[in-house]
């Protein structure tokens, strides 16, 4: 008899297990308390690297995750990743050398690039720097549209403005979860719930920590010039959609922010449409821009796994970039179809859950 699942969250982690435990035979129930990709999977910037890490063994997950991004494009054709590159001149003097040296020793693709090679590849940049590092496995996506995707392709029930309420506990074991419209039992519950997951471990004496990291994604009208790969700067992350606009967080190094508020998102959307204007030398005119905020576990790293019997969970950042393999990842485990302990080991929930009491 196929298992039960109830996902609670419908941002690009719980599309991506959605679509893998449905595709392995599971009976999936999504409960979305707003609508699919609403909050940060439709706020991001959409880049999927593992040039940015936290560990090596973070670093290696990342990794992972990319290859199972190329294994999700080959089931969804259509919403195949654009895996156009990156640039990297976050910083062009040792801090350049040393980035390139630890991604040599971990093995991954840095190619040094002069100031004329840069030029040539991204000719509308106005000042192109002395030096960069381009890293050409690395992509970008449109994660809400990814999300949207995964949910139609999966068959599953999706269930937008329903709110889980609190999880239904029976003897130790998770059995679903509670709705303002009535219970939702399953075998299996999954929290992928992002921010609102301390709320939910909370009745069962659990304590998740996480940081509060709010963040300003701004979009402009398109341009008719291109930006050919994905742009890190010392002071902006660009990148161009299919529809000519330029994406850009409102801050430097974003993946790394520690900011926890933003005092004035208009003002902030406007500074960063400055430094754009001069990156290029050319009108940027804004679009619109959108806060969300990044679902950042205590430490930083990612937590995929089993919490207690019949609860499960995936909380991380960079959700898109490791979707892919979260979604293969916890679906094999949960269905007894895979033991991935080896590469998990370090992101279990075990790590940073605490009693309350």
């Amino acid at each position: 008899m196929a298992q039960s699942i109830v996902i609670i969250g419908a941002g690009i982690i719980g599309a991506s297990l959605a679509f893998q435990l449905s595709r392995q035979g599971a009976v999936v129930t999504v409960l979305e308390a707003a609508a699919p990709a609403s909050a940060a999977s439709g706020r991001s910037f959409g880049w999927i690297n593992a040039s940015f890490y936290e560990s090596p063994a973070h670093h290696h997950l990342r990794v992972a995750a990319m290859a199972a991004h190329h294994r999700l494009a080959a089931l969804l054709p259509d919403q195949a990743l654009n895996w156009q590159g990156t640039l990297w001149f976050e910083d062009e003097g040792t801090g350049l050398d040393q980035k390139a040296a630890e991604l040599a020793a971990l093995g991954y693709p840095a190619i040094p690039l002069t100031s004329t090679e840069i030029a040539k590849l991204e000719p509308h940049l106005a000042h192109p720097p002395s030096r960069a590092l381009h890293f050409p496995i690395e992509a970008a996506v449109d994660s809400a549209a990814l999300t949207r995707a995964l949910l139609a392709a999966s068959g599953a029930k999706v269930l937008s403005g329903i709110a889980a309420k609190s999880l239904i506990e029976v003897v130790g074991q998770i059995k679903g979860a509670r709705t303002a419209i009535g219970p939702f039992t399953a075998d299996h519950t999954i929290l992928a719930a992002g921010v609102a997951t301390p709320a939910l471990l909370a009745p069962l004496d659990l304590d998740l920590p996480m940081r509060r990291r709010p963040g300003i994604m701004v979009y402009s009208k398109p341009v008719s010039w291109r930006v050919n790969h994905i742009l890190v700067t010392p002071d902006q992350e660009i990148r161009q959609d299919p529809s000519g606009a330029l994406l850009a967080p409102g801050v430097a190094n974003h993946q790394a922010d520690v900011a926890e508020a933003v005092a004035d998102p208009a003002a902030m959307a406007e500074a960063t449409l400055i430094r754009l204007r001069a990156l290029f030398d050319a009108p940027v005119e804004l679009d619109r821009f959108a806060l969300g905020y990044r679902p950042v576990p205590g430490d930083g790293l990612p937590l995929i796994g089993v919490v207690q019997p019949g609860l499960s969970m995936a909380v991380m950042h960079s959700g898109v970039t490791l979707a892919a393999l979260a979604g293969e990842a916890l679906a094999a485990e949960i269905l007894g179809q895979g033991d991935n302990t080896p590469l998990l080991a370090d992101f279990r929930p075990s790590r940073l859950l605490k009693p309350l009491s």
